[in-house]
Formats: C-alpha cells, structure tokens, sequence
C-alpha cells in the first residue's frame, strides 16, 4: 500500500504480545488478584451441547477439569455422557447452572444457533467464562446484548472461528500491512456448500413422534413452537431460518475473518443479497441453493473503501484472468484484490495463503513477523481465563463478525434490495421491515 499501508493498531499489537507472553509465563497463585489463576491450574469447565461440533468443543478443553456435561438429545450424546463419569450429566442446562453454580469457571455453548444467545447470557451473568461456537447468535440484537454483558460481567470470551488462531492468518494480515498488493479494494470470498431445502418444504406437513432420549421443547428453546420433525435434526437445523444461519452463518466466521482483521473492516454500509429461483415469502423456512451478497464498507484510517462480495452454493467466485492455469479458484476461500496484486486462500485462518501469480509470490520479500502466535484456538482461550487477559477472537471482535453474516441473512430475506445499514444505532435507515429482524420475538417464556 506504499506511504498509505495499514499499520495493525496498538490494541491489536498490545493483545497479541500479551497473548505471547502469557503463554510462556507461569504465575505464582499468591501474586494473581481474584478471579486469576496460574496456567498451571486447572479450570472447572462445564460443556453445554457435546454431540456433533460439541464433541470438538469438549476435546477442545480435554485437559481442563471437565465438571459437568449437557445435552438434550441422550441418543446422540449417550456415549459421551458414559466417557465421563466423573462429570454431572444434565439435560437442561438451566439446572446444570444453578446446581453447579459455584463450581464451575467456565463454559463451553456447542449447541445450534438460536440458543447460543440465551445459554451464554445466562452463563456470563454468573460470572463464567464462555466459549461459544460460532456464529455467535442468531440475531444482531442477541450479538450486542452478549458484548455488553461480557463486559459489564469482566468475563473472558471467544468465538468458535478455530483459524483465528491459526498462523497463516497473521502471515496473511502482515501482508497486508506490508503492502504486498497494494490498497485492497474488493473481496471476493466463498463457501461451497448449499443448505437449501426448497424441495423438502412440503414435507413439514407431516405428523412425527417425538423420539425418545429427546426433550424437544429444551431443544426449541427461545424458537417459536412448531412441532417436532426429523428435518431438523440432528445436523440439518443450519438449513432452516428458525435454528440456523444458512450457509452464510455457518462459513464467513472462517472465510471473512483473515480479510475482517487485516482490513478492520468494521460494519459495512450497505448490503445486497441475490439469489435464483427463491422467493422468501414462499421459501422463507429455509435458503436459496445459492447467493450472491454484496457488502460496502466505507473507507477508514488509511484504507479507501472496499467491497466484499459473498457467493455459496451455486454462486461461485469468478475466475480472475491472472489466475495461473491448472490453479483453480478456491470453491471455499477467497481472493483478495489489491491495486498492485491479489492474495488467494483457503477456509480457517487462511489457510494456503499466497500471492498471485506464482512470480509476485516468488519475488515479494517477506516481511518480519509483527503478530505473536499463538498455540491454539481454545489454548488461547483457556490461557486468557488464567491471566485475566484477552482471547483473539473474544466476543468484541466476533460478535461484529458474526453480524455481517447476520446482515447477509437479513438481505436474503429482502432479496434484491440495497439496504442501508448504521451499525452505530442498529438499524437500517431505508428498510422498516427489515429492522424487524434484527430481534425476533421469543416464544413466551424465553427471555435474554
């Protein structure tokens, strides 16, 4: 970016070094104030949802003291459950909180999207340390509550985005600050996958039994009540609006995140959704089989403006004409694209990041590192919760993340519409009805 290349922040460069040196650094107990520990020490966690991704979540903190475990679908989870018998088994996490209460330090939410707000919000007003996987919510109102609280509460947070802790994305960052490709000016980034089932919506009319081993009115939670089908789970609630975020809330807390830091991109201004063959009043349980999101962010510090275009599904990244043949474009990933070159890389922190074509790669003098690593996503979270310091991808950088996806969901539903977005005061300023998205009501009972 010559005399105009992005410098990281002091706030960034000031949390990661101290990131590094917590890692490293084995404190006395005497010497910590309250509420620290040494990283040696072990922590009381307790895993919330620990079937599917939850099982990654519970390995995540395997070395801790895993304390309790919960889940509302035992023939899922009742395998797990028996690997842990020193640990309290709860179906209802409500219970699990209040029994336990003053045993536990710290929590992990692995659970599907609409009740990642609620659980966490519950933990974190008791003071507890929260891992939550991502997307952080399933609404921009949930998302701030859930920043203000974790505040307000002094609580250690991070979003589940593991490749925020990967090093490839610090190389990807630095070079960006370096000026390798200059001022960067769109992005193009993708997800493969399609969660769409248009063709399943018929089926919703039919009569099932609740089987047993699951309590579905727990697994409801804050949702609207609708009767029990095996459509929705286990693993397909991401395909339908009322549990999951789609594709989009499932993949740009991985793909986005490189260029979202290494751009401060902050909230976009305007978003655009673009879908084929989807008509949301008519298909609105579920999503497109594929999109095409255009955001703008506004230009900040000494970056000009940028455009990120999303694309999954059936929606693919264009082919850029300097892309070397027998290179393909990254069907999960993105291509960046500055005004002296274009950067390519993969999913998670990414992952295979390089320049293009090969001769820039070769020919870019690489520059010294700026960013300490780190050792791993929930090893940076855990060691946050020892020293009273920060995680990377705590809920005041992922929750802003999370809600560009949020933003692409709401544009689904207004399909074609350029919406005008002030993320300062929560709202759009050209769209009435689509600020009624931004918090959804509750199903009597549920509150936040």
């Amino acid at each position: 970016m010559g005399d105009n290349r992005m410098k990281t922040s002091r706030r960034e460069f000031v949390r990661a070094a101290g990131s590094a040196v917590a890692a490293f650094t084995i404190v006395p107990r005497h010497v910590l104030g309250r509420g620290q520990r040494p990283p040696s020490e072990k922590l009381n966690v307790a895993c919330i949802g620990i079937s599917g991704r939850g099982g990654a979540s519970l390995n995540g903190v395997r070395k801790e003291n895993i304390v309790a475990l919960c889940d509302v679908d035992t023939r899922r989870a009742g395998e797990v459950f028996g690997k842990h018998p020193r640990a309290k088994a709860y179906r209802d996490y409500r219970k699990l909180l209040d029994e336990m209460d003053n045993q536990i330090d710290a929590v992990t939410v692995a659970t599907p999207d609409h009740t990642h707000a609620v659980i966490a919000m519950d933990a974190i007003k008791r003071g507890k340390h929260v891992y939550c996987e991502k997307p952080l919510a399933h609404s921009i109102y949930e998302v701030r509550e859930l920043r203000k609280a974790a505040r307000a509460h002094n609580v250690v947070t991070q979003l589940g985005n593991q490749g925020h802790s990967y090093d490839t994305i610090r190389t990807f960052c630095e070079w960006i600050w370096d000026g390798a490709i200059g001022n960067v000016t769109e992005v193009h980034a993708a997800c493969g996958s399609a969660y769409s089932t248009i063709d399943q919506l018929p089926r919703l009319k039919e009569k099932h039994d609740v089987p047993e081993g699951l309590d579905w009115d727990l697994w409801l939670g804050p949702a609207q009540h609708r009767p029990y089908h095996p459509l929705y789970l286990p693993g397909s609630w991401r395909r339908w609006m009322a549990f999951g975020c789609g594709v989009i809330g499932d993949w740009v807390c991985h793909v986005v995140d490189p260029v979202f830091w290494a751009l401060d991109l902050g909230a976009p201004k305007t978003v655009q959704a673009q879908a084929k063959n989807y008509d949301p009043k008519a298909h609105g349980e579920t999503f497109p089989r594929g999109t095409r999101v255009t955001y703008e962010f506004a230009a900040k510090g000494r970056r000009g403006p940028v455009k990120l275009v999303w694309f999954d599904g059936e929606e693919t990244i264009p082919r850029p004409d300097d892309l070397e043949p027998g290179r393909k474009v990254p069907t999960t990933g993105a291509i960046v694209i500055g005004d002296k070159g274009k950067i390519t890389y993969g999913s998670h922190g990414a992952s295979g990041v390089r320049i293009f074509p090969e001769a820039k790669m070769k020919a870019y003098p690489q520059p010294a590192r700026k960013l300490p690593r780190v050792p791993g996503h929930f090893e940076d979270w855990l060691r946050a919760v020892k020293t009273n310091g920060e995680a990377g991808s705590n809920f005041d950088y992922g929750g802003p993340l999370t809600e560009i996806a949020l933003l692409g969901m709401i544009g689904i539903k207004h399909l074609g519409q350029k919406l005008e977005w002030d993320g300062a005061n929560m709202r759009f300023t050209n769209c009435d009805e689509a600020n009624q998205c931004l918090n959804p009501p509750y199903r009597e009972g549920w509150t936040l």
